[in-house]
Formats: C-alpha cells, sequence, structure tokens
C-alpha cells in the first residue's frame, strides 16, 4: 500500500499524478506519512519497549537488512546482513557484512546481554572503547523478522531471515515503530540482492 501511495506523490512531482488517478491517493499519503510522524513525535517521549523475551539460539545466524535509518558507517552498502554466532564465553559474536563500492566488506565485533532472563537488550562493541545499545523491540514468533532499534530512537534497523520482506509484514512493522517513536520518515530500503555469508 505505501509504495502505490509513495509512487503517486513522485508522480506528482513531475505532473503526472492526474493521468494515473493519484490525486486521491497523494492525499492519503501525504496524510499517513504526516499521521505517523505525528504519533512518533507523541510516543518519542516515552521509554522505548523491547519484546518480552528473546530465545537467543533461536535469534543465532543470519539476518538480512530490509530497511534501516542511513547511518555514515552503512553509506554506499548493499546487501547488508549481520551473523550471529555464540562464543564459547556466553557473549555474541557478531559478523556484519556488505557490498560497497563493488566489494564485499566485513565487520566483526561481539555483543553481550544486558538484561539476562530477557535477552532483549544486548550491547554491540566493534571498536574499543565504543559500545551501542541493541534493543530488539519487536520479533516474529517463528523469528522470521526482527526490528532493532536504540533508546534513543536515531537507530532502527528492520531485519529478515531472508532478502526480501513482504509489503504486508513490512508495512505492518513500519507502523509499530512509528506507534514506539521512531520517525518512520527517515528509513531507506536496502538493496538485497543474494545471499553473501558464504563469501
Amino acid at each position: 500500500m505505501f509504495g502505490l501511495l509513495f509512487m503517486c506523490l513522485w508522480l506528482k512531482l513531475f505532473g503526472q499524478a492526474n493521468r494515473y488517478g493519484c490525486m486521491k491517493k497523494e492525499i492519503l499519503a501525504t496524510s499517513v506519512v504526516l499521521g505517523l510522524a505525528a504519533f512518533a513525535l507523541s510516543a518519542h517521549e516515552k521509554p522505548l519497549k523491547t519484546v518480552n523475551y528473546v530465545d537467543l539460539k533461536k535469534y543465532l545466524g543470519t539476518w538480512f537488512e530490509i530497511a534501516a535509518f542511513p547511518q555514515s558507517f552503512e553509506k554506499g552498502c548493499s546487501c547488508t546482513s549481520a551473523t550471529y554466532g555464540l562464543h564459547t564465553d556466553g557473549s555474541i559474536i557478531v559478523k556484519n557484512r556488505c557490498i560497497k563500492d563493488g566489494k564485499l566488506k566485513v565487520a566483526e565485533g561481539r555483543a553481550v546481554v544486558t538484561d539476562k532472563g530477557v535477552n532483549s537488550k544486548l550491547s554491540v562493541q566493534f571498536f574499543w572503547p565504543f559500545k551501542g545499545k541493541y534493543w530488539i523491540i519487536d520479533l516474529a514468533k517463528d523469528y522470521s523478522y526482527a526490528v532493532v532499534g536504540h533508546p534513543n530512537r536515531k537507530y532502527l534497523w528492520i531485519l529478515s531471515r531472508r532478502p526480501t520482506l513482504d509489503d504486508q509484514t513490512y508495512n505492518q512493522l513500519v507502523v509499530r515503530a512509528a506507534n514506539k517513536g521512531f520517525d518512520v520518515r527517515h528509513l531507506v530500503k536496502t538493496e538485497q540482492i543474494g545471499d553473501l555469508t558464504g563469501l
């Protein structure tokens, strides 16, 4: 739904909206976007809630980035994915991959659970002494998709076990993220063309 509505906004910029019968859709799209933004602003003041429980063994493995807030460390990346594995000391090994300038880029780090027993809040470190908060705020029952954010709401990732995610599920996740106070207007979909985990 959102893809069609935003297409109408794009056509409007080139004066072709009437030709495609998009005028009403354009108004609706504008209302939807502004409505989500307004809701996000009102929810931003509330503490960010995470999921009630994460089974870390089920969460391990590869996740593909479907969409995210643009970040400098991911600029120019496509086919972005993250693979998580369990270390002998109980921490989680993190391996991020992406294609940048036609080359495979890999970054390795470690993550530790900061709310043991619930496992929805983690601290991730790629470079000492810098750490980042990795909060799981949405998760499918079958662990087929996940949404990760930061309590300051300046970071957001929509992840899937597959390189693609159906539009209906994606749109539902976007709305739920907005309900949690994220300004989803900043979300940018990630180009995915294949699995890089074997590289």
